[in-house]
């Protein structure tokens, strides 16, 4: 932009005076080695009505003024010749030209801004002269692919990544460039945008400001800027037009509390002091300068030495300071030869630029600049492709009159407190906690949340869908008269009670998804595409996070359980029938009670056959005894004696199996006979394929799309829009025009059983979704805020209520599964207590066996070589036959007096036989006329013997008795 006409014609004292300075020092250079040393001609292009380029021109004449007087060997001296740029292309590019023209300048510092330089730069290449601009940043300018163009500052490409980090670091999801309106400015905001899309940060808007704006036409934008949501800011200006525009966004009041803004390394470099307090709270970057003893001498030297010049250097002034001294270093390599310029061959009639030709020394200088290294005031300076390499950033805070450093950004490690400190690690890091404290706009010490509720009043508009049916989840109810709608529902109370729940107030209005005539508008996919259009700002209903629908919004976390499943009728699993009563226990434990039912009488009766009347007689009234013994130990009605230890042990034992066998058997037919076992009529989706069973599915879902990709036949599938139409479809049957399964997500089956829990069940397959969600425009700084709200409602006692309202209290049906296990007992549940009866028993038998062969161990010697051993064995087992005499059983029931009958020619008995016990035998011998029979001529005598065997109690042995009687 050209100079104002109003404007003086003579420059500032200020400009004039380093004019002066400038030509008395180039002639007091050439006066001191005119003999010794060769002028260079090197051409500057400056704003001159700019202080910094004031400030920037005397930086450059301190470098050549350091670097000759430390290299007063070199054969090289550059003469500077000054240009004043006009503060537009025009002047600039004038300028440029009138120092190689004219001047044959080998080489050109600046011009200052980006859009001069555009053009400046292909004068450069056109005569292979170096352009080296510490000041143009722009990233457009990379784009010519001059090789001689140098730039000795940051590329503003280089600071998104950190302004990125900071965004990231604090959460915020939205955020506006706001950027000067010319080659600067938009250069900068496709890396920035593609830097905050990379964190998944939103740019909403893009507010591009003329860099001749009025003071009005800023305001006009801020207020526009107010009315959107978006809280967080990111400036990229000139500091002419930032300061003016910070100035402003004060006095409209957007330097409050809430508010973020963030500011770029050229705005924040070259601060003006009247401005701060129209700034506070505000963050800024901007390249670190490592703090060494040069910069501070050279410092406090610039101070003494140019006293008229107000404020102190940036950051650009010390790359002017550098670039001046790289060029100086790489002149005197590039050598003394060649210095000129090679004439153009051209025609009369051309243009006065095809007339310029070309630097002789102009490829030197650029290998010299290239190869160009040292440590210079901003650190250690080269060029890589033509430009500086990305550095470290510094990240301030604006307070009070200055800037507070919070930390640092380094391009390979992130966020850090400090540089080079043996702490850090080598991640990359966005940690806030990284970052000093910051003092945000309005004095505030709280993180903005980065979005308000726009300042004109505006209420979220939330958009529900019309139910049909299963109005418990959403329920809209218009009046007539007064034209007024009024939703309820599960849903609705759920998200009112995460909005409540925010740190934050939110006003919002409930919007039917319907038609003119109140009938339903569209699908949940169409509802949800609304957010993508703009048209709404919110979707709250039943309505289920899908991977299709998060292609046109954000959802928040789900608020309900996930997953389609399939619903089924049930029928009982048991059939009462006559045999019933034989289910409790499996076959192989019935076989094993008997046989050791079985097992236990034979061992009882081998234990008291010998010592117990009740186990004697004949074998089939001994094999009935001790079956019936072992049987009815079942009911515990038994009414033998059991007399020997043994089988007392064994008894004892042997019952309290039976006491837990029974008791099992007992609650195992009572569950059989009483409780009611459901199983589902179908188990398997491919089973209802192929069968070409009817299913349902509810209207509008997109259970549809899962049934068509599972096989189903379209023409099998029908539509229900509520829990009584769905169980009329379960009662008609797939056979008479109802259905035989139904596919539904896990909310409405839960609705749908806490009806009807006794008659319908869910089976497998579970095909997994992700549940209910309130669904926003894709960017919506809401989401995570609401999604936290969802957290802490669902995790408390207000999540319980709801669903006690429009549910009911749920939980009282019985659980029911797909899988049917058997309820019978098995063997495996009892071998243990088998195994205990089993081992007392064959103990109990192994003890016996040894006391009654050790007892009769003379009956297995051998006294009689002819006698085998089956004969001797045969001769125990006869002994064991018969009572055992010596036991207690016996000596108590011994009879006190037997009388025996004789005949009477007999007489009676004798008197010394007494206690003869009335079962022993007696045997009596005689001969055929005994009794005088009549046929006999002769009377034979008479001989009886009675053997009687007395078990007297103060005796061990019996006596036998025997008693002849002559005739």
């Amino acid at each position: 932009m050209r100079r104002s006409p109003s404007k003086p014609a003579a420059l500032s004292l200020s400009l004039v005076w380093f004019l002066w300075l400038t030509e008395m020092n180039m002639m007091m250079m050439m006066a001191q080695s005119q003999n010794t040393t060769i002028s260079v001609n090197v051409g500057v292009v400056l704003d001159l009505e700019n202080p910094e380029a004031n400030k920037w021109l005397s930086c450059i004449n301190m470098a050549l003024s350091d670097f000759y007087a430390a290299n007063s060997n070199y054969q090289t001296r550059l003469v500077l010749h000054t240009r004043d740029s006009m503060r537009d292309v025009v002047g600039a590019a004038a300028a440029a030209l009138d120092l190689i023209k004219n001047v044959q300048v080998q080489a050109i510092l600046g011009p200052n801004t980006s859009m001069q330089a555009s053009f400046v730069i292909d004068l450069g290449e056109k005569t292979q002269v170096p352009i080296i601009s510490y000041s143009a940043s722009s990233p457009s300018l990379t784009s010519i692919r001059s090789p001689y163009f140098f730039r000795a500052t940051q590329n503003d490409s280089t600071q998104v990544n950190a302004i990125s980090a900071i965004v990231q670091a604090f959460g915020w999801r939205e955020a506006v460039p706001v950027f000067v309106d010319n080659e600067y400015g938009k250069g900068i905001i496709p890396y920035l945008t593609d830097a905050l899309q990379a964190i998944d940060t939103r740019v909403p808007y893009r507010s591009a400001i003329s860099p001749a704006a009025t003071d009005d036409e800023i305001s006009e934008e801020l207020y526009k800027l107010m009315t959107m949501q978006t809280r967080v800011f990111i400036v990229h200006m000139t500091p002419s037009l930032g300061s003016r525009f910070f100035i402003k966004a004060s006095e409209v009041g957007m330097l409050s509390e809430g508010y973020v803004w963030i500011i770029s390394d050229g705005m924040i470099s070259s601060i003006y002091p009247q401005v701060t307090d129209s700034m506070q709270g505000v963050l800024g970057i901007r390249p670190y300068v490592p703090k060494t003893q040069a910069l501070e001498d050279f410092r406090a030297r610039w101070k003494r030495k140019f006293q008229q010049v107000d404020g102190e250097i940036n950051i650009y002034g010390l790359w002017a300071y550098d670039a001046a001294t790289a060029l100086a270093m790489a002149t005197e390599k590039a050598g003394i030869a060649n210095f000129g310029f090679q004439k153009a061959n051209v025609s009369n009639n051309s243009t006065d630029l095809s007339t310029l030709g070309f630097s002789r020394n102009g490829q030197s200088l650029l290998e010299a600049l290239s190869n160009t290294r040292f440590r210079g005031l901003t650190g250690d300076f080269h060029f890589v492709n033509g430009q500086l390499p990305a550095s470290a950033f510094q990240i301030v805070n604006v307070i009070g009159e200055g800037a507070r450093e919070l930390g640092f950004w380094t391009p390979r490690k992130g966020l850090v407190k400090k540089l080079n400190s043996l702490t850090n690690t080598n991640l990359y890091s966005t940690s806030k906690s990284n970052l000093a404290s910051v003092i945000w706009p309005g004095d505030s010490t709280s993180v903005p949340k980065g979005w308000e509720i726009p300042t004109n009043g505006k209420k979220l508009r939330v958009l529900v869908q019309m139910e049909d049916g299963f109005n418990e989840f959403v329920k809209v109810a218009r009046d007539s008269s007064t034209n007024t709608t009024k939703v309820t529902g599960y849903c609705i109370d759920i998200f009112d009670a995460v909005v409540n729940a925010l740190p934050y107030a939110v006003t919002y209005d409930y919007i039917p998804f319907a038609k003119p005539d109140g009938e339903r508008a569209g699908t949940y996919n169409d509802m949800v595409y609304q957010l993508y259009l703009g048209n709404f700002d919110a979707v709250v209903g039943d309505t289920t996070i899908i991977a299709n629908r998060s292609l046109y919004a954000d959802f928040t976390l789900p608020y309900t359980e996930s997953g389609v499943s399939m619903i089924v009728p049930t029928r009982d699993k048991n059939s009462k029938n006559a045999w019933v009563f034989l289910k409790p226990l499996t076959w192989d434990l019935w076989v094993t009670s008997f046989c050791f039912f079985v097992f236990i009488g034979f061992v009882v009766w081998v234990l008291e056959h010998r010592i117990n009347e009740d186990f004697r007689g004949p074998p089939s009234h001994q094999v009935g005894t001790s079956f019936w013994f072992s049987f009815s130990t079942m009911v515990f009605a038994h009414r033998e004696r059991v007399v020997s230890n043994l089988a007392r042990t064994v008894v004892i034992i042997w019952c309290f199996v039976v006491l837990i066998l029974t008791q099992s058997y007992t609650a195992s037919l009572t569950s059989l006979l009483t409780v009611q076992q459901l199983m589902p009529t179908v188990t398997d989706v491919n089973q209802l394929i192929k069968t070409g069973l009817y299913v349902g599915y509810q209207e509008g879902s997109f259970v549809l799309g899962i049934l068509k990709q599972l096989g189903f036949d379209e023409s099998k599938i029908k539509v229900y829009n509520s829990t009584e139409e769905l169980d009329e479809l379960f009662n008609k049957g797939s056979g008479n025009g109802g259905i035989a399964a139904a596919f539904d997500e896990v909310p409405y089956i839960k609705l749908f059983l806490t009806k009807y829990c006794s008659k319908y069940t869910t089976v497998e397959p579970t095909f997994k979704t992700g549940g209910f969600g309130f669904a926003f425009p894709r960017g919506s700084p809401l989401v995570p805020d609401v999604s936290r709200a969802i957290l802490n409602v669902t995790e408390g006692d207000k999540m319980k209520r709801i669903e006690q309202k429009w549910f009911g209290k749920q939980g009282i049906c019985p659980e029911t599964s797909t899988s049917v296990s058997s309820n019978s007992l098995s063997l495996q549940s009892f071998c243990g207590l088998f195994l205990i009866a089993g081992v007392a028993s064959v103990s109990a038998l192994a003890i016996f066996t040894a006391m009654f062969v050790y007892e009769h161990r003379q009956a297995l010697i051998p006294s009689d070589s002819i006698a085998s051993i089956w004969s001797r064995i045969l001769y125990l087992f006869r002994i064991f036959d018969q009572k055992d005499l010596k036991s207690h059983t016996f000596r108590k029931s011994e009879v006190s007096e037997i009388q025996l009958t004789l005949p009477p020619s007999m007489g009676a008995p004798s008197p010394s036989i007494q206690s003869v016990h009335s079962d022993f035998p007696i045997e009596q011998r005689t001969s055929s006329a005994e009794y005088g029979d009549p046929s006999s001529s002769e009377q034979a005598p008479q001989e009886v013997v009675i053997s009687i065997e007395v078990a007297k109690t103060n005796q061990e042995t019996p006596v036998a008795i025997e008693r002849t009687r002559d005739n």
